[in-house]
């Protein structure tokens, strides 16, 4: 299992006195049972090969090893999300507004682009309805993201290993397959928040809400369209995590094995892994889009009885888009979409940040 070790940005510690400082203060700042003193040569931390494992002092290998890595994954998830709400909802309003009946019927005008849009909220709903339906994101994200690292480690296991360096595609394919699978898997376990988070999100004007919260979402939602309804678009979000999971891992254990600053923590650490989790991210974004445009237009008649949906599935959904709205009509919101991102990008570099900062622990 993989662990991110790296340099210390510690300042002015160096040398034999900044060894000593560091030590005594690891030393104290842990339960006698687990430390373990690890060498510091300058700014460098030690090798990995170097540390004990952490989770061998617990005795408990398999679990303490899931356990950091769905924690780490989920803090770093619910920071970012918080971070990119606004731009999220922004994103959400202008992808699924061809579909919603307020806007469709003309009682509530269309955005007309992002800054739009930003302007909009702002006057009919006020500052805190860029985080409406954030609490909802959380309690969906910091299962979705914990189980995707968690997962995603624990099913890259199973694959034999391969080298970077001499089995380039081997290795590539293996992170494409470990991040999909994981994706999918975690999925099925939150897809109803994911669906109440976007119907959440998707309100528009100033006059009364759709819903007043998570749990009135969720029981109008069934006592309309029957418990089913709450996984209205599942089939196409399966098809479309597979892609962004696949390339949203497997290109940034990709990128991330030939950085040479990989074990940094310090600022070029942070800088070069952002950088490549951007990139990484942008691309994942783009490449299953047009997925996500027909999973929310799904989603936004959930709570309707079949007889009224205005597509009839996934199939018939990509369809219709293509024949009324165009091609370019699958990648609204996209531009919004491209600066959430950066949330995205914070979430593996704040993963793999707290995953250095355990490892000096170990």
């Amino acid at each position: 299992h993989r662990r991110a070790g790296g340099a210390i940005g510690a300042g002015g510690i160096g040398g034999r006195l900044g060894r000593k400082m560091l030590t005594a203060q690891m030393k104290d700042s842990m339960p006698g049972h687990l430390y373990r003193p690890v060498a510091v040569r300058g700014f460098a931390a030690a090798s990995v090969a170097e540390r004990r494992p952490f989770v061998a002092a617990s005795g408990k290998d398999g679990s303490m090893s899931f356990l950091i890595d769905f924690l780490a994954g989920g803090v770093s998830g619910a920071i970012a999300k918080t971070c990119t709400a606004p731009i999220e909802r922004v994103k959400l309003l202008i992808q699924t507004q061809d579909a919603n009946p307020r806007i469709m019927s003309g009682e509530v005008p269309r955005y007309t682009g992002i800054s739009d849009c930003f302007i909009r909220v702002y006057k009919e709903q006020g500052l805190g309805a860029f985080w409406r339906g954030n609490v909802t994101n959380i309690l969906r994200y910091f299962p979705t993201q914990a189980f995707n690292f968690a997962f995603k480690d624990q099913i890259k296991r199973m694959f034999p290993k391969a080298d970077p360096k001499k089995e380039f595609g081997k290795f590539f394919a293996i992170n494409m397959a470990s991040g999909g699978l994981a994706g999918a898997g975690s999925l099925c376990l939150v897809y109803p928040l994911d669906y109440a988070r976007t119907r959440l999100a998707s309100d528009v004007g100033s006059g009364k809400r759709d819903f007043n919260g998570l749990f009135d979402c969720l029981a109008k939602t069934a006592a309309r369209g029957g418990p089913l309804a709450l996984y209205n678009g599942f089939g196409v979000s399966v098809m479309g995590i597979i892609p962004y999971r696949g390339v949203y891992f497997g290109l940034y254990d990709t990128a991330r094995a030939a950085n040479p600053y990989k074990n940094d923590l310090g600022l070029m650490g942070i800088t070069s892994k952002f950088a490549i989790a951007q990139s990484v991210a942008i691309t994942a974004g783009y490449a299953s889009y047009p997925f996500d445009t027909v999973r929310r237009r799904l989603q936004m008649q959930s709570e309707k009885p079949p007889s009224e949906w205005v597509y009839k599935g996934t199939l018939d959904c990509f369809s219709k888009i293509m024949k009324e709205e165009g091609m370019a009509a699958f990648f609204k919101g996209a531009g919004a979409n491209a600066l959430r991102t950066v949330g995205s990008a914070m979430v593996l570099v704040l993963y793999d940040q707290i995953q250095g900062i355990i490892a000096l622990q170990k």
